[in-house]
């Protein structure tokens, strides 16, 4: 019987956030915590069972009776098989069996790395024959049809693409990607987790998703431009303030600044201008908050803390907002106080205990063991 066991990453973002279905640019990265999953052919037509460790439900589905379900995690897997089957008549019946390192509702896309770790793991095990840009697409088509969220591309490429030691200027207009070797040395990447969601993130982010499709519309028309935010300069956008009001504004003015932010950002990366990325960082989590107006108390509570400190060079909160974690690109001598005085601060304030992790660029999806037929 064919086994596999594959490993699926959870992705940071180091700037470019809510630009990935904005035709803008976005700088991500694998990280090193990940799910894995053991997948096995078990002789069934059309029946799968799913079991994950740290969830109390188990899903069994019927490969010809593909439905929603009321179980959130099950609706990311579900999505997945029924846009297989949309591709190939090869898949059957397995087993599969999960264990997730990557913590949940730090921003860190543990749906991407579901997404996609069971379509590379379903690849492989029934040799479907499906490139690797197939899978990343296969994966966000799941989440716009069966969870409901029009995310863009950015989480599922990450878990894909993703390479050891670099991070990736995505340009999700053409696809076109670069691998950039990041080294931060001194520095490192430490997330702080708010360990709050306050449960706005799906129904805020198609929100905010149909606010710039319809500031785009609106700027397209009147200046005879193709829909794209690529194509309208900031002159076009304070000539169209008035008719646009202040909401929808705000928001296609941040979508165009960050589009240059990333474009900055990777240039300062590459001539190792850590100094700069800090304060780029630093400007996006300002345009998160008061112009998309994605942030919360707890994030912008840490990211306050962090621009205080000198040992820290930027800060922003990270993922789709309304919880989650913060990203910050810290000097190594200066962690251990930094926590510690974050942590007191944080409990003080909201009650709420702090989390924290490190991490790096690394691998993407790959395959543990490989038992063949």
């Amino acid at each position: 019987m064919k086994k596999i066991k594959v490993a699926s990453p959870g992705r940071i973002n180091l700037i470019g956030e809510h630009i990935d279905y904005n035709d803008g640019f976005v700088l991500p990265a694998a990280i090193d915590k990940s799910i894995s999953m053991e997948f096995s052919v078990n002789g069934h037509a059309s029946r799968c069972t799913i079991k994950s460790d740290g969830f109390d439900s188990i899903l069994v589905a019927n490969l010809n009776k593909l439905k929603k379900s009321t179980e959130g995690w099950h609706n990311y897997v579900l999505g997945v098989l029924y846009e297989i089957q949309k591709l190939s008549p090869k898949l059957r019946g397995f087993d599969c069996y999960m264990e997730s390192l990557i913590p949940v509702g730090s921003g860190v896309s543990s749906s991407a790395a579901l997404e996609c770790g069971i379509a590379f793991g379903l690849n492989e095990l029934f040799d479907l024959g499906l490139d690797k840009w197939e899978l990343v697409k296969l994966g966000q088509r799941a989440e716009h049809n069966f969870v409901g969220t029009k995310c863009g591309i950015m989480d599922q490429f990450s878990s894909v693409m993703g390479k050891k030691g670099h991070t990736m200027l995505l340009d999700c207009r053409s696809l076109d990607f670069e691998y950039i070797p990041t080294k931060l040395d001194p520095y490192k990447l430490l997330l702080l987790n708010t360990n709050v969601s306050h449960n706005l993130s799906t129904g805020e982010y198609n929100i905010r998703r149909a606010q710039c499709e319809d500031g785009l519309a609106l700027l397209s028309k009147r200046f005879g431009i193709e829909k794209s935010f690529r194509n309208v300069t900031p002159q076009m956008l304070d000539e169209s303030r008035n008719e646009l009001g202040i909401l929808l504004y705000n928001r296609c003015s941040y979508v165009i600044e960050e589009i240059q932010r990333v474009q900055d950002a990777v240039k300062a990366l590459k001539a190792g201008e850590l100094e700069k990325f800090g304060k780029l960082m630093g400007q996006t989590h300002q345009g998160l908050g008061k112009k998309y107006e994605v942030s919360c108390p707890e994030l912008d509570f840490l990211v306050e803390i962090a621009e205080k400190d000198p040992l820290v060079l930027g800060a922003r909160m990270m993922g789709g907002g309304f919880g989650g974690c913060t990203l910050n690109l810290i000097h190594v001598d200066g962690i251990d106080q930094f926590v510690d005085k974050a942590s007191k601060a944080y409990k003080e304030t909201f009650g709420i205990t702090l989390s924290y992790f490190f991490t790096f660029p690394s691998q993407g999806i790959s395959i543990i063991e490989n038992e063949g037929v």
